[in-house]
């Protein structure tokens, strides 16, 4: 089978298109044949050395996959072989097979496709656990959503007008602020015009508040420290990770002073911790989709051998909601 292999820690550069022998699934495992897998930004740190997880070389990235269910190990019940699925796994999905456990195995609704299945669980996933989960954002409160063009920025902008928040979405220039207003924002902003806290404050003033109650933060940075200047008594900051490429470092002090939690999201864990809440937050989230709430956008798809211009076109912040590989397998049989 076709893989993408990671023999470097250079990103992008250090990835090759390569073969393997296909995996067998083993006890209380389910073989996938994939048809596509989602690219997220931790595939970026992964194939960098900077991501928190450090596999050794060589390895397969990707961390999210659609396809068909192709066999089940011993123990498992079900998906039946022939099915549709999304698996889960710590790495390995940028492959035409993978193995994954079978409490990360999820059914694809059947209005869903392969391409927005496979880039569907980690950043809705992601949006709707720190939100509901960790800020309980409240359906009269104010969300300021940061890279809100990215995967799980825009679902945050999905997931809060969901939830019936009032979303600002900040990004980078008109095109990409464009993708956050079809998307259902009510304000947008330009994060790189200035005077961000400025502009926050003067929107806020106009809802009867004194700045945003909840922040989704994936860029961290210096943004981060422009959020802390306009969010409200009581608010909740999101870190939720840190694109711009830097680590904040959190002043105590301000969060005093405006009784402000700083709160850290990572929906990776929760496959372990709490496989229960996750699966029925599947549920929930598949549910909104078949109702028409969530409306993923998928803006690139690219083959499995293109993986490193995909996971360039996410280092140079040139995708909107999310970029997929596909393997020419959307219509494969079940025998792996």
């Amino acid at each position: 089978m076709r893989v993408v292999l990671c023999e470097s820690l250079d990103g992008p550069a250090g990835l090759r298109l390569g073969e393997m022998a296909p995996p067998r699934p083993g006890p209380g495992e389910v073989a996938l044949r994939v048809a596509a897998a989602g690219v997220n930004f931790a595939d970026l740190l992964m194939t960098a050395g900077r991501y928190q997880e450090k596999p050794p070389l060589p390895f397969v990235p990707g961390l999210e996959a659609a396809g068909v269910v192709a066999a089940l190990g011993s123990g498992v019940a079900g998906p039946a072989p022939g099915s549709r699925a999304i698996a889960l796994v710590d790495r390995g999905a940028f492959a035409e097979i993978l193995v994954a456990r079978a409490e990360d195995v999820f059914p694809i609704p059947p209005e869903m496709d392969f391409a927005t299945a496979a880039g569907f669980p980690i950043a809705y996933g992601t949006a709707h656990g720190a939100l509901v989960w960790r800020a309980a954002l409240q359906a009269d409160e104010l969300l300021l959503v940061h890279g809100a063009a990215g995967g799980a920025g825009l679902a945050a902008v999905e997931v809060g007008k969901a939830l019936g928040a009032t979303v600002i979405a900040t990004a980078r220039g008109a095109e990409r602020l464009a993708v956050a207003r079809a998307h259902g924002a009510d304000r947008t902003l330009d994060s790189e015009a200035g005077d961000l806290r400025g502009r926050v404050k003067a929107i806020a003033a106009e809802l009867g508040k004194e700045g945003a109650d909840v922040v989704f933060d994936p860029v961290g940075g210096a943004l981060f420290a422009e959020s802390l200047r306009c969010v409200a008594w009581g608010s909740r900051l999101l870190v939720i990770g840190f694109a711009a490429g830097e680590v904040q470092q959190i002043p105590a002090n301000h969060l005093l002073v405006k009784n402000v939690a700083a709160v850290g999201f990572y929906w990776g864990a929760y496959r372990r911790r709490a496989p229960d809440l996750l699966r029925a937050q599947f549920r929930d989230l598949c549910a909104w989709y078949t109702g028409g709430r969530l409306r993923p956008q998928v803006s690139h798809t690219r083959d499995l051998a293109e993986a490193p211009a995909a996971l360039q076109l996410l280092a140079e912040r040139r995708a909107t909601g999310k970029v997929v590989l596909t393997t020419g397998q959307e219509d494969a049989g079940a025998t792996a």
